[in-house]
């Protein structure tokens, strides 16, 4: 009987150990070198037509060379457009891309601009109405940090202004006065990943001196992507 009651604890805390083991994240995952250091970003399932393109970019190579075009301090840093590639510090850029747009995918309240999100950039409403995403710009929040009141003043303007189809859950409030983000742009851009190593290196790049079109002074690219896994 004490053989067989020990059998059985012993049985117990192997199955509490196996289960107290982290699920395995099988998401696609996207390493950026960049010139400030090394991103590994992680996509989204939920967001099945921006996955497949960001892999399909990665893939072509499409973004080696390209430069973070758009940094914004406390914002945002952006890029994704190839016209950036050898670009002089006198060209304008922003309005390059592969010659398509991607249907919008915009899964709020799961997914949102929390500090880390990785969402696709696309052109205004007034000429945009769908919420089209860039075939290839891409942006990731780096966003602020809020007290409980002002993130309330935030939140609420959000919601009246989106006539009540973007609703803050507790949960994300709680998220946001944790790490941080663009709460204002949550229902209005597609949001397809997040930073899972890295977000460092977005800290020090939303940090650069920038012109007064957001560029950079200093060229900041990413050298290569790669998919990792």
């Amino acid at each position: 009987m004490k053989r067989l009651i020990l059998t059985i604890v012993a049985v117990c805390f192997w199955f509490i150990g196996t289960a107290a083991k982290p699920h395995s994240d099988n998401r696609t995952k996207v390493l950026l070198k960049t010139d400030k250091g090394n991103i590994t970003i992680a996509l989204y399932d939920e967001t099945p037509l921006h996955k497949a393109n960001f892999i399909k970019l990665v893939n072509e190579h499409f973004y080696d060379g390209i430069l973070f075009h758009r940094v914004i301090k406390d914002f945002m840093i952006q890029t994704g457009d190839p016209n950036s590639r050898n670009a002089s510090a006198e060209t304008r850029l922003g309005d390059g891309g592969p010659g398509y747009t991607i249907p919008a995918e915009i899964v709020f309240p799961k997914i949102f601009h929390k500090r880390g999100a990785i969402a696709a950039a696309r052109k205004g409403d007034m000429v945009n109405p769908q919420k089209n995403s860039s075939g290839s710009q891409f942006y990731i929040v780096w966003g602020s940090t809020f007290s409980s009141e002002e993130l309330n003043k935030l939140t609420q303007a959000v919601e009246q202004r989106s006539r009540g189809t973007v609703k803050f859950t507790d949960e994300i409030k709680k998220e946001y006065l944790k790490t941080g983000g663009t709460p204002h742009l949550d229902g209005g851009y597609t949001v397809f990943g997040e930073v899972i190593e890295g977000l460092s290196v977005v800290g020090k790049i939303q940090e650069v001196r920038t012109d007064n079109t957001d560029r950079p002074f200093n060229d900041i690219r990413i050298i290569t992507a790669e998919i990792i896994k």
